[in-house]
């Protein structure tokens, strides 16, 4: 197969000359269905692996980059929260599980057995000495970025630093306070919503009307995340004035991704009007595809414990549904684009997105 990116040239090649991957095409990092083996397919594709390290401990962390390095000689991007911690309520916490008693009473569970605290926890000093023990090319954030003198010494160790913004306001805000690149979240996109300025879900704009606004407002490179998952969304992505897009859903069915059986069923049967956007799961605004839970109780629900406490009391409900096949209370993060995803390896999937992008742009030059 030809080398793609020398028979047509990108239209804006700064995020391939920044990253230096064969495509301006990033995997998302989600969390919880992405380790190693992903990542190293995705860049064995041409695309940039992202690395979820925010339920990783400092070890988990290292041994997953480890296995990364050993198996591809490719650019690395690690991806950390850096949300402000938020001490569990324990007066919440009772009246969520109160809420929650009906599954456990459905499930023969005890609401009273003792359950592992969510493991969501933001960037740190043990992870920011482990990125400058194993320099990462890019690292990234999601809810803003950390704070100043950890940044600094990211920087400091050689690494990129990308985040996310879901308005323009943060965009500006990212651009002034060191990230090299960001990523604009449209109201699309799957997984947590990277909002850090504003809570107000009502007012997140899509990625088609987020993307030029932010590429004006900034001159750093733009990547367009959100409802992207085939070569008419890059390309389009590109027509906006982006640089790169980040692509998470479109990924979920790829052999490689850690998804589980029941989870998979859902989301191939998933539709354009599958998604929504929770607070249910974790405490934090985030998107997927619709569960019972997230139906019963929310979407957004004023009983859910700040994130990520949340998750907390639907850890034990989760495990107990999926050993029957279910996903009444499993995380199914995915963008509105769901319905576009594909069951084929990460690295084909990412030469297909390519081809296909770069096809339609050749057409819309010519």
């Amino acid at each position: 197969m030809p080398n793609l990116k020398d028979t047509i040239m990108w239209p804006d090649r700064r995020l391939l000359d920044l990253f230096k991957t064969e495509f301006p095409i990033v995997l998302a990092p989600m969390a919880g269905v992405v380790d190693a083996d992903l990542v190293i397919a995705a860049a064995q594709g041409g695309a940039l692996g992202s690395l979820p390290c925010a339920m990783f401990s400092p070890e988990k962390a290292r041994e997953q980059i480890n296995i990364i390095r050993q198996r591809v000689a490719t650019p690395l991007n690690v991806n950390f929260f850096c949300h402000t911690p938020v001490e569990a309520d324990p007066a919440r916490e009772t009246g969520w599980k109160k809420r929650l008693s009906p599954y456990y009473s459905e499930l023969g569970l005890d609401p009273a057995a003792p359950v592992n605290a969510a493991n969501r926890a933001p960037f740190d000093e043990a992870m920011c000495a482990l990125v400058e023990e194993l320099k990462p090319e890019i690292v990234s954030f999601h809810f803003g970025l950390p704070d100043p003198a950890l940044l600094e010494r990211v920087k400091a160790a050689g690494c990129i630093v990308m985040s996310s913004a879901t308005i323009v306001r943060e965009a500006i805000w990212l651009e002034e306070n060191g990230a090299d690149v960001i990523i604009a979240q449209g109201a699309e996109a799957g997984g947590h919503r990277g909002m850090f300025l504003t809570d107000n879900i009502a007012e997140q704009p899509g990625t088609f009307a987020l993307v030029p606004q932010v590429v004006d407002a900034v001159k750093v490179p733009v990547i367009a995340a959100g409802g992207i998952a085939d070569g008419r969304g890059i390309a389009a992505a590109f027509a906006l004035g982006a640089a790169g897009v980040q692509i998470g859903t479109a990924y979920l069915r790829c052999p490689e991704s850690k998804v589980v059986a029941p989870a998979r069923v859902a989301l191939a049967q998933a539709r354009d009007d599958s998604t929504v956007i929770t607070n249910v799961m974790t405490g934090r605004p985030a998107r997927g595809v619709a569960n019972r839970v997230m139906r019963e109780v929310g979407p957004i629900s004023p009983d859910a414990p700040a994130f990520p406490h949340s998750a907390t009391a639907l850890g034990s409900l989760k495990a107990a549904a999926e050993k029957l096949g279910k996903v009444d209370f499993t995380n199914l993060w995915a963008g509105q684009a769901v319905r576009l995803g594909r069951d084929m390896p990460a690295a084909e999937l990412t030469r297909a997105l390519a081809g296909a992008a770069l096809a339609r742009l050749s057409r819309m030059a010519g």
